[in-house]
C-alpha cells in the first residue's frame, strides 16, 4: 500500500516555540501530556467514542450522512500521514457496513436529491483506488448520477436539497464540489471542472458582502421563503460554519483542479475574498470565530470551534500551496495554536474532545428557522461533534506537517 503522506510540504523552517507549545498545551492541568500528534491523538479519541463508524455524529443508528463522509475524510488523511493501518481499517469497515457487494448504499435514497448525500463520494474514491473493489465503485456512480440529475436554480447552481427548492447554501459547496473534483480528476471527466467553477462563481455573485467583507448563510432564488430577503433573496446574516464549509471547499477543488484551467482565476479570487473575510471578523482577543461572524462580542454570541477549525485548515493550506497570499500563513499557525487553547480538552480517560460546537443550524423546514441572529445563537452546543472533530484533525495533520510541531 502506499503510504506517503497526502501533502508534501517541504522547504519548511521548524517553528521550535510552536512546536513546544503544541506539545504541551494542556487546558486539563489534572491530565497527562501525550507524545502522539494532535491529529492521531484526536483520530484515536474519536474511534474511542465511536468504535463502529456509522455511530459518529451520536447517531443511534445507521445513515449515509456527511458527517460521517467528513470523518472518514479525515481519517482517510492521517492513515495517509502516518501509514497506521487502524485509521484505514476503520473507515473500511465502515464502507463495508454500509455498502452492499452490488454496490448499493444503506439508507441512500436519490430520489430525495440531498446534496449532503453525496460527501461521502469523496472518501469512496480513495478506497476504491487503494483496494481496486467494485462495490465501490459502483456506490461512488449512484453519488455521481444523482448529481447528473440534480435540481438547479435558473442559473444551474444546485439545489441544496429537493425540499429546499430554488435554494443555494454555502454548505452545499462543501458537500457537493470536493467529491465532483475528486471524481473528475480520478476518472477522467474534466468538462465536470467547468460546472464545478459555476457553483463558486454564483456564490460570489449573490452571497459575498463586499462592504462588510462576508458570504451570507443562504440564498433564495424564488424569494419565497420566510428567511429571505425579498429583494435580494439573502438570509439575514453570515453564519461562522457555513461560511467554514465553503471556505473548505475552495482550497479541496483547487488540489484537484488542473494548473492550466482557464478559469482557475475565478477560483483563486474567490479564495481570495474569503481570506479577507476570515481576517477581518477573528476575534482579536481569542484568536478565533464568532458562531455569527460579524457579530462578536454581541449578547449571546459566543466562540464556536467548528467554524474556527474550518477557517484554520482553509488559512493553513491555502497560504501553504500557494492558493491565497503567503502572509496568510502566520495567521493561520497563530489560528491553530488559538482553537488549540481555547477548545481542546483534555479528559481522564485519556482521550481529548473539542468543546463549544454549535450541534446544527440551516434554514427553512419544520419548526422553521427563520435565520435570525436569535436563532443562530440560541441552537444546542456540544462537544466532540463531527464538524468540529473532522476539520481540527485535518488542521492538524496541515500544522503538524509545516512546523514539526507535535
Amino acid at each position: 500500500m502506499n503510504h506517503q503522506p497526502l501533502w508534501r510540504l517541504a522547504g519548511v523552517a521548524l517553528l521550535s516555540v510552536a512546536a513546544l507549545y503544541a506539545c504541551t498545551i494542556n487546558t486539563n492541568p489534572s491530565a497527562s501530556t501525550t507524545d502522539r500528534p494532535l491529529s492521531v491523538w484526536m483520530a484515536d479519541s474519536d474511534i474511542e467514542r465511536n468504535p463502529e463508524g456509522w455511530m459518529i455524529d451520536f447517531r443511534k443508528t445507521p445513515k449515509w450522512e456527511y458527517t460521517h463522509g467528513l470523518m472518514m475524510t479525515a481519517h482517510e488523511r492521517v492513515w495517509r500521514a502516518t501509514g497506521e493501518e487502524r485509521f484505514f481499517d476503520y473507515l473500511k469497515d465502515f464502507a463495508d457496513f454500509m455498502i452492499s457487494e452490488d454496490g448499493e448504499i444503506r439508507t441512500y435514497d436519490p430520489s430525495l436529491y440531498n446534496i449532503d448525500r453525496v460527501n461521502p463520494g469523496k472518501f469512496l474514491i480513495g478506497l476504491h483506488q487503494e483496494t481496486g473493489e467494485d462495490k465501490y465503485r459502483l456506490a461512488i456512480e449512484q453519488l455521481r448520477h444523482q448529481m447528473r440529475d440534480h435540481p438547479r436554480t435558473t442559473e444551474g447552481g444546485f439545489w441544496h436539497k429537493k425540499v429546499y427548492p430554488h435554494q443555494m447554501w454555502l454548505d452545499g459547496l462543501y458537500m457537493g464540489t470536493p467529491f465532483l473534483s475528486r471524481y473528475a480528476a480520478t476518472y477522467g471527466e474534466p468538462e465536470l471542472y467547468d460546472d464545478i467553477i459555476h457553483q463558486f462563481r454564483l456564490v460570489a455573485k449573490h452571497h459575498w458582502n463586499a462592504e462588510q467583507q462576508f458570504f451570507y448563510h443562504g440564498w433564495d432564488e424564488s424569494r419565497e421563503q420566510r428567511w429571505a430577503d425579498p429583494q435580494t433573496g439573502l438570509s439575514e446574516l453570515p453564519w461562522g460554519r457555513a461560511m467554514g464549509w465553503l471556505a473548505m471547499a475552495i482550497v479541496d477543488v483547487l488540489d484537484d483542479l488542473p494548473e492550466q484551467h482557464p478559469d482557475r482565476e475565478v477560483m483563486l479570487d474567490i479564495a481570495d475574498k474569503m481570506a479577507r473575510a476570515i481576517e477581518t471578523h477573528r476575534d482579536p482577543e481569542s484568536g478565533v470565530w464568532w458562531q455569527v461572524v460579524n457579530m462578536g462580542g454581541r449578547e449571546g454570541n459566543y466562540l464556536e470551534s467548528s467554524a474556527s477549525t474550518m477557517f484554520t485548515y482553509f488559512l493553513l493550506k491555502g497560504s501553504e500551496q500557494g492558493y491565497i497570499d503567503e502572509r496568510y500563513r502566520a495567521l493561520g499557525l497563530s489560528a491553530y495554536q488559538s482553537v488549540v487553547e481555547e477548545f481542546i480538552r483534555h479528559n481522564d480517560d485519556g482521550t481529548i474532545s473539542i468543546t463549544n460546537v454549535c450541534a446544527v443550524a440551516g434554514l427553512g423546514g419544520d419548526p422553521y428557522r427563520e435565520g435570525t441572529y436569535d436563532y443562530y445563537i440560541s441552537e444546542p452546543r456540544r462537544a466532540d461533534d463531527p464538524k468540529a472533530v473532522g476539520p481540527f484533525i485535518m488542521a492538524s495533520l496541515l500544522y503538524e506537517d509545516m512546523t514539526g510541531a507535535y
